[in-house]
């Protein structure tokens, strides 16, 4: 599988107003996600990283107690088992990454 066609693939709601994409490499987890201005992401911590990398938009992410804007040009990397928690401030479009994989995405 060295090519993903994401615009292929299916879409799904894993929360509202978060829309993904979602596809497997051997050790990483790929979401490519929609978002929409308001909805959020509940504080939640898992053993994988996660990175997140804003195409459009703006989303506040909280890790660990600290908040900061998130945008083009920023990333937010989210270190193994660290509470951190997504508010979408505008409607935009985002990809996560989580090492290892997370099967149960997708």
């Amino acid at each position: 599988m060295p090519f993903v066609d994401t615009t292929g693939l299916k879409v799904v709601e894993r929360l509202p107003g978060w829309k993904g994409r979602y596809f497997h490499s051997a050790s990483m987890t790929f979401a490519h996600y929609e978002f929409v201005a308001g909805s959020s992401i509940h504080e939640h911590f898992h053993p994988e990283e996660e990175v997140y990398e804003v195409i459009e938009g703006e989303l506040e992410v909280t890790i660990e107690g600290r908040s900061q804007i998130v945008k083009s040009g920023v990333v937010a990397i989210v270190p193994p088992n660290s509470r951190h928690s997504v508010r979408a401030v505008t409607d935009g479009r985002l990809i996560v990454v989580d090492h290892p994989c997370r099967p149960d995405f997708g």
